[in-house]
């Protein structure tokens, strides 16, 4: 492998290299951009490949000949897939493959629970730990020219060994290395395959990426050589034009050339390094600088909404919103410079021979059906055969004729009244008949034509709920259908309700069901005879088709184009009458019901029809009966072709001499020629000429288009093409040899139908003419064709009524053409050739790729040995603005999970290597489980549909978007800092101001205050005890809502008097020492606390160890009483028993336990003095709490700070001793501790404490008790709202009865560390309503450890006037999400793209300043800025108490100072990235409000590709993706981003939501999600706050301990 060490490259180029593996380890590129760079960089140096003349000439090789040997190797294999399969495919994908199996892929195989490995056998099944796996090669052997590196290929001597053996040896490498080392030449193109893979080997540039299969740079080299040689392989001396190379091939080899996916040379011009200001419409810089005119809080409400309405930023014009996505992804797909172009003459359209004007055509249909019913009565018509393929009943054309007459008589007559007939001529009648009843569809449809009714024949609905039977149902309405014809039995066999009735279907109109069967029907009087016209412009049938996305259109047929049609194909097939032909196709639609029921009937042929059914029975009855009837055509499809070579080994005395047409119906496939060439090289020997087989292409829109007529001439041989798919993808034909890997053999279709004129247009856009070297999509100026779709003008117009243009702008017709839906072009001679269908195209990255190609490619590695035949389905889906490649395929039951996964590694690694495009996904399903159309095939717009909504349920699943996704934005390069002062002057030029702000001054803040004259929060207890003795503080709930337990002030005092002795007398405690506090939340909690103030030691309070699960909760108690170094645990008697536990001993070792004492039997007498401390900055207690990055930290809160901070409460929350408040808070930490332990001592209060444990087992015993005590202010935990909304949402019903009145509450505050989680709050606040909740109600808080309340927000409720000092509403603004990950804050309106809405946290409490900073350099940002929330106030703790005491990181956090600007404020730093807004709200004293949004934690931010992302915003994308996904959390892992969903559902479900994940999240956020985990509902830990443990998932995750039902490794 060429690699920097081993080739001469200049010093600049290895710097180059050095910086470019350095972004890689980084993750500043991703690894497809560092292969293109790579590759560009040493592609100049690198040596020629071995194997290519650098002229590019290899030689030439005589074309091979149908008898050649790679047909007589062909017979061996004869269970293949024949119809999707030319040999030289196959073998190209062997080559391809082989050469993939030098590199060894890193590609973790995934990894799945037991109860999940469906069908394989448990032994294959690959335990968790072992998910590494690379793919072994075993080969060995020499290294000979043309053999596969090691593999010999078998030659046509060695024709014993089956092509399946060696395929599957030249894959799984064999150990008996064959010797033919010399075979290249006469082995059918394996050896020249070989040694373009070898050059595919060589010109692979980079080391293999890890998790991804890597790109290979697919035949650079070759395609600058020899694959613009034009050569001409259509077999004949039909020769292209030859034209002028225009490349001089001796240059060396650019590998980066081959196609514009690759192209690493374009590079976009650099844009300058600044980043784009943020444009600002209408009045944006208002709302942003502090200049608008403070609102009055007085104004008149209208004058309030107009102000608001002129600051709210204005819309984008909306050119912005849908523009700047694409200015965003600035990777857009630059064409490459050497692709191929067109560089014919513009073509010409082609007329097809006259057509002959015979005297005795009938006129019209019916008349040939009255001349042949009333003159050879006795003609046998149609033969229609049973499963055992016995002929079952002969159908002659007077039964034929009198029969029709009977139905047409009956519909027009027997239907309705005589004054109101149900139908009239003109008017539509569904036909329902089933595949094997032929005879009574034929009776039906010649009955509407007799009774000029429109018939429109549709598939039997088997179930309710059909795939795709909805979309018929609204074909059959906008038909206005209102009866539907139907044969006895099939009648019998539709789904009925109990009474009988047949049901109206899914979707459809409600039908009248009319058996037509003559048993039921009346005689029509001797007189009555239907009106036989001439053929005229009335419609005569409607054909159903389906589209690509399910939908289903009608083409009207009229009664001239029916019967132009049917003499075209007379004229062409040269049909006589009286012939006897075999049909096996459909003969509902399509060419079956063209030959077998249209023509046959205008030239009084007979027709045997053989029905789907027999054909799986016997494959071969169609043969059989071509034998037996010395029949003279016969229409089939490839397929019914392939299953004759299977099955006709048994078979003796086969005769196909008889044959003069064998009409491929779907010769226009472009994996049809295999089955023809292979069906005659088998049967050549029975009697099959080779003119014989004549392909067809035909589409509903035009008919038949093209035909290969039947001669007698073997002389003349059939059109071949053998194209370069390369050249296809950009829509041009460059001839190839048939050695290339990447061809595509097409065969011509014939020429034009008689009469018709013929061009090709350019697929998209003006219908403009190709030249004559370019694919476009074939159109077709004829009578006998479609005219319109049923009732959809627009769409007809667009198909039926186009008017090709020369390059001159000129109309080529005054006739309007028809588009056929077919991609083709009209070859030398006039012949057709078609090489893929509108419909199934698909275009990546601008290249255009054909849905069957891909199809047989994957089919073409091992194919019958993990999918079943044809069960398989290519798609696109669209993701972020380009297609996407599925393919999905049924596997067989015995495969087990590894072979699945190989098999899928090497389906992707040969559709790359042989049409250089990316599958984004590959699912395998169960056998049978993907929806199928009536005759068995893949009904495919249904699969897409379930593959889309997550309903497939696949069984296996590999997505490689790391390889396909090339248009993601370029990675975001951080900019050089800009200088403090150039910061400064920016600000102020953009009319920015710095993102500072503050609450209300402490000290100019006049109240009654009482317990300010107090230092210490134990001095007020004193002070109340003795002045209220009898108010009560505290009342606990039980779960009944039952007063547990209360305390008054004195009570409290007397109880903390006597745990202060304890503490003096049994722990022998000095002043200062720690004691940590493990009570249940409660009372004793509270004494305890106050005891320790008492006897002057500080106290932790730590959460009990959960009695259900010690073993992991018990630990995490052990360390915070060793880190915080308590010289003893105070604990309640059961706790106790607890820590003494069995299970105790086994969690954590006991013996280390500092002593531990009971507070439930406390000493009689009281100490002899209170503990005064001696200075207010000491130690007043410790606050632990494990943050959501899974770190314990514990901070040092002072005497002083916490005064502050319940003066602050108090204040802000206006509390006075005449106050109850409600707070259903776990009582161990942050403003959960404050408020449940401290507040009610300082202010006076009552606290109604609920203890949230008690909420699971009464849901609603929170809200009961706000509602029972009237209290009007309420603190909870998002835990908490989460279990009401959920627990409570069906029953508020029920509530209100029982008496639930939330109508006085005026604050609800939700207590939190995090970003106000917006929709939880809107849907409590949605769902209480009813039961009085003011929506203005609820808001949130937000602290952090440096300081545990920063913003507190109780607004009032009630006028302006009544306000006071209350704060106004929470306010709630719209971010753009993309510019948030710059770091930059821009607004937009609600509900425009990529928009996040943002709610303040609440009020910045009294006392506290805030300023916005830039975390890495420390400066001050302006307020469009989102940066570090840094915060300056009395009540910040005092540091971390640490045992090792790291004095970089406290002073970082608790004294970090500004950069420059105020430098001299000292600030804590809260490690919350946020941004502060001037809202439109005035607080009383008309100041304008500002507020704090806080965005996410800067330790949980995550940065990829340089930009910044905030795990919730993923995970809101990824929980609304599927409704099984019931939480998700996200984190990243060695550069790849993990996304953990919890599956609510069954098992099956769990790799749906693989790929709806990766969609999503690129869709939302531009991100490759690299691995998904699908895991059970509760295995995201959350801690008590309800926030994620996304750290601690990781740690399970990288441990293996999660117990996942899927993990999928994104490629």
């Amino acid at each position: 492998m060429a690699d920097r060490d081993t080739l001469p490259l200049p010093l600049e180029v290895r710097a180059r290299l050095a910086e470019l593996e350095l972004e890689l380890s980084e993750g500043d590129i991703t690894q497809k951009g560092y292969e293109k760079k790579r590759a560009k960089l040493i592609g100049a140096y690198l040596p020629h490949p071995p194997g290519m003349e650098p002229s590019g000439q290899a030689e030439r090789r005589p074309p091979v000949t149908p008898s050649s040997s790679r047909y007589h190797r062909r017979r061996s294999s004869g269970t293949r897939d024949e119809r999707y399969r030319s040999d030289v495919h196959t073998e190209a994908v062997q080559a391809a493959l082989a050469k993939h199996k030098e590199r060894k892929m890193a590609v973790p195989m995934p990894s799945k629970r037991r109860s999940l490995v469906v069908q394989s056998s448990m032994d294959a099944y690959t335990p968790p730990g072992e998910r590494h796996v690379t793919i072994q090669d075993t080969s060995s052997g020499s290294d000979g020219e043309g053999s596969l590196h090691g593999e010999g290929t078998p030659t046509s001597s060695h024709g014993s060994i089956s092509m399946e053996h060696w395929i599957s040896r030249a894959i799984h490498g064999s150990t008996t290395s064959s010797t033919t080392s010399s075979s290249s030449t006469q082995s059918g193109g394996s050896g020249a395959a070989g040694r373009l893979a070898d050059v595919l080997a060589q010109t692979h540039v980079g080391p293999i990426a890890y998790l991804s299969l890597k790109r290979k740079s697919a035949p650079g080299p070759v395609e600058n050589g020899n694959s613009l040689r034009r050569s001409c392989e259509f077999g004949s001396e039909l020769v292209w034009p030859p034209l002028e190379p225009e490349e001089n091939h001796s240059a060396p080899p650019d590998v980066t050339s081959y196609a514009s996916e690759h192209s690493a040379q374009v590079e976009r011009p650099q844009v300058s390094t600044t980043p784009r200001p943020v444009t600002k419409y209408g009045n944006a810089e208002l709302m942003e600088t502090g200049d608008g005119v403070p609102v009055s809080s007085r104004v008149s409400a209208k004058i309030q909404q107009l102000v608001n309405t002129l600051k709210r930023p204005k819309r984008p014009p909306l050119r912005e919103f849908f523009v700047d996505d694409f200015e965003e992804l600035l990777e857009v797909q630059q064409p490459d410079p050497n692709q191929p172009r067109p560089e014919g003459a513009q073509m010409l359209a082609i007329r097809g021979e006259q057509m002959g004007v015979v005297t005795n055509w009938p006129p019209s249909l019916e008349a040939a059906l009255q001349r042949w019913g009333t003159i050879s009565p006795k003609a046998p018509c149609l033969t229609t055969m049973d499963t055992n393929g016995k002929a079952l009943y002969v159908l002659t054309y007077g039964k034929l004729w009198t029969r029709s007459m009977k139905v047409a008589y009956n519909i027009l007559h027997k239907l309705g009244t005589k004054q109101e007939p149900m139908l009239r001529p003109g008017d539509r009648v569904a036909l329902v008949f089933p595949n094997n009843d032929p005879a009574a569809f034929m009776v039906a449809f010649y009955g509407c034509l007799l009774a000029e009714v429109v018939p429109v024949p549709i598939e039997v609905p088997l179930t309710r709920k059909d795939a795709g039977s909805q979309q018929i149902g609204f074909l059959l309405g906008s038909c206005g259908v209102t009866v539907a014809l139907t044969s006895d039995a099939c009648h019998k066999g539709l789904p009925k309700s109990p009474t009988g009735e047949i049901p109206q279907f899914k979707g459809w109109p409600k039908l009248l069901w009319f058996v037509t069967e003559s048993k039921h029907l009346s005689k029509p009087p001797r007189d009555w005879y239907p009106h036989i016209k001439d053929a005229n412009n009335d419609t005569a049938y409607i054909e159903y088709k389906t589209c690509k996305d399910g939908s289903v259109l009608g083409v009207t047929v009229m009664r001239i184009a029916m019967l132009t049609h049917c003499q075209g194909l007379t004229q062409s097939c040269g049909y006589a009458e009286a012939e006897t032909i075999v049909n096996v196709l459909d003969f509902k639609k399509d060419v079956g019901l063209w030959h077998g029921i249209l023509t046959s009937v205008m030239n009084m042929m007979h027709v045997i029809s053989i029905p789907y059914s027999l054909m799986k029975v016997n494959p071969l009855s169609w043969i059989q009966k071509v034998c037996q009837y010395k029949a003279r055509v016969a229409c089939v499809k490839s397929r019914d072709m392939h299953w004759a070579l299977v099955a006709h080994r048994d078979q003796r005395d086969i005769d196909l001499s008889s044959l003069r047409m064998l009409l491929v119906a779907d010769g226009s496939n472009p994996w049809s020629i295999s089955s023809c060439d292979a069906f005659l090289n088998v049967f050549q020997g029975k009697g099959l000429r080779a003119e014989v087989i004549c392909p067809c292409a035909s589409s509903p829109e035009a008919l038949t288009v093209a035909i290969r007529r039947p001669t007698d001439d073997c002389n003349l041989p059939p059109g071949r093409g053998v194209l370069s798919m390369h050249g296809l993808s950009h829509g041009v034909i460059r001839v190839d040899t048939e050695e290339k890997l990447s061809v595509l053999t097409v065969q011509d279709v014939g020429t034009v139908m008689p009469g018709a004129l013929m061009c090709v247009v350019r697929p998209d856009g003006v219908p403009q003419l190709c030249k004559t070297d370019e694919i476009g999509e074939v159109c077709v100026c004829s009578i006998a064709t479609g005219t319109s779709y049923y009732g959809l003008s627009g769409m007809t117009k667009n198909t039926f009524e186009v008017f090709p243009m020369s390059s001159s702008g000129a109309p080529i017709s005054e006739y309007p053409f028809t588009r056929t839906g077919l991609l083709g072009f009209i070859g030398p001679g006039g012949l057709v050739f078609i090489a893929g269908k509108m419909d199934g195209l698909m275009v990546v990255a601008g290249r255009r790729h054909n849905a069957d190609d891909i199809v047989a490619t994957a089919l073409a590695v091992e194919p019958m040995k993990f999918v079943y035949r044809g069960r398989i389905a290519v798609f696109s889906i669209t993701v972020l603005h380009d297609e996407r490649i599925v393919v999905v395929a049924e596997q067989r039951p015995d495969s087990t999970e590894e072979d699945s996964f190989q098999w899928m590694s090497r389906v992707l690694q040969a559709i790359d290597g042989i049409h250089q495009v990316g599958v984004y996904c590959l699912a395998l399903v169960p056998s049978n489980t993907l929806p199928k159309t009536p005759l068995g095939g893949i009904h495919l717009s249904e699969t897409k549909q379930q593959f889309l909504e997550g309903s497939l349920h696949p069984c296996n699943v590999l997505m490689c978007p790391h390889t396909c996704v090339s248009n993601l934005p370029k990675p975001r390069q951080k900019q050089p800092e800009i200088g403090p002062a150039s910061v400064m002057v920016g600000n102020l030029v953009s009319g920015k101001r710095i993102a500072q702000a503050s609450g209300r001054d402490l000290g100019q803040m006049e109240d009654n205050d009482q317990a300010r004259k107090f230092l210490f929060l134990s001095e007020v207890l004193q002070w109340r005890a003795q002045t209220t003795p009898d108010h009560v503080l505290y009342t606990l709930l039980n779960s009944r809502g039952a007063i547990a337990s209360s305390l008054t002030c004195l009570q409290l005092h007397k109880r903390a008097e006597k745990i202060a002795a304890l503490l003096a007398e049994r722990g022998h405690l000095q002043d200062g020492d720690h004691v940590a506090l493990v009570y249940p939340p409660g009372i004793d909690l509270i004494a305890a606390f106050y005891g320790c103030l008492y006897c002057g030691c500080v106290p932790i309070t730590v959460r009990p160890p959960h009695p259900q699960n010690i073993a992991t909760t018990l630990p995490t108690v052990k360390m915070i009483v060793e880190v915080s170094r308590s010289a003893c645990v105070m604990t309640s008697q059961a706790i106790c028993k607890l820590l003494r536990s069995k299970e105790a001993t086994a969690a954590v070792d006991v013996r280390t336990w500092p002593p531990v004492l009971d507070t439930d039997d406390l000493p009689k007498k009281k100490p002899p003095h209170l503990h005064k401390p001696s200075n207010p900055d000491t130690l007043a207690y410790l606050d632990f709490s494990v943050s959501t990055t899974g770190m314990l930290a514990g901070v040092k809160m002072s005497h002083t700070a916490t005064s502050a901070f319940c003066r602050s409460i108090k204040l802000q929350c206006e509390l006075y001793p005449s106050r109850e408040v409600a707070i259903c808070l776990d009582p161990y930490c942050g403003l959960g501790f404050v408020l449940w332990c401290l507040c009610s001592v300082y202010s006076g209060h009552q606290s109604i404490l609920i203890p949230p444990s008690e909420l699971e087992v009464n849901p609603a015993l929170w809200l009961m008790a706000v509602s029972q005590y009237r209290v009007r202010d309420t603190f909870c935990s998002y835990s908490v709202m989460e279990l009401c909304t959920k627990g409570l949402g069906l029953q508020t019903e029920l509530l209100k009865t029982r008496g639930l009145d939330l109508s006085r509450v005026r604050t609800c505050v939700v207590v939190a560390e995090e970003r106000p989680r917006i929709a939880l709050t809107q849907s409590f606040s949605k769902l209480f309503k009813d039961l009085g909740l003011h929506p203005r109600a609820v808001s949130t808080s937000f602290g952090c450890r440096v300081n545990l309340a920063i913003c507190l927000q109780p607004h009032r409720l009630g006028t302006f006037a009544e306000q006071g000092t209350s704060g106004p509403d929470p306010t709630t603004v719209y971010v753009d999400m993309r510019a948030l990950r710059h770091d930059r804050v821009r607004l937009v309106e609600r509900g425009s793209p990529h928009s996040l809405p943002l709610m303040e946290s609440g009020k910045i409490l009294p006392g506290v300043r805030i300023i916005i900073a830039n975390p890495e350099t420390k400066g001050p940002l302006g307020d469009s800025h989102l940066g570090e929330i840094w915060v300056h106030s009395s009540h910040n703790a005092s540091g971390y108490f640490t045992v090792y005491g790291d004095e970089s990181l406290q002073s970082d956090h608790f004294s970090s100072r500004l950069s420059f600007g105020d430098t001299q404020t000292v600030w804590a730093r809260t490690g919350y990235l946020g941004f502060l807004r001037r809202t439109e709200l005035t607080d009383a004293s008309g100041e304008r409000h500002d507020a704090l949004y806080v965005v996410g934690a800067l330790d949980e931010a995550m940065e990829l590709r340089g930009m910044r992302y905030h795990p919730i915003d993923i995970e809101t994308s990824v929980i609304r993706t599927h409704k099984s996904i019931m939480e998700c959390a996200v984190f990243t892992w060695t550069n790849l981003l993990v996304v953990v969903v919890e599956l609510d559902g069954s098992e099956q479900e769990a790799l749906d939501l693989v790929p709806l994940v990766t969609n999503s999240v690129l869709e939302d956020h531009y991100l490759i999600v690299g691995v998904v985990v699908v895991v059970d509902v509760g295995v995201i830990p959350i801690n008590s706050r309800g926030e994620k443990q996304r750290m601690h998932l990781r740690d399970g995750f990288l441990a293996d301990q999660l117990d996942p039902i899927y993990v999928a490794y994104n490629m």
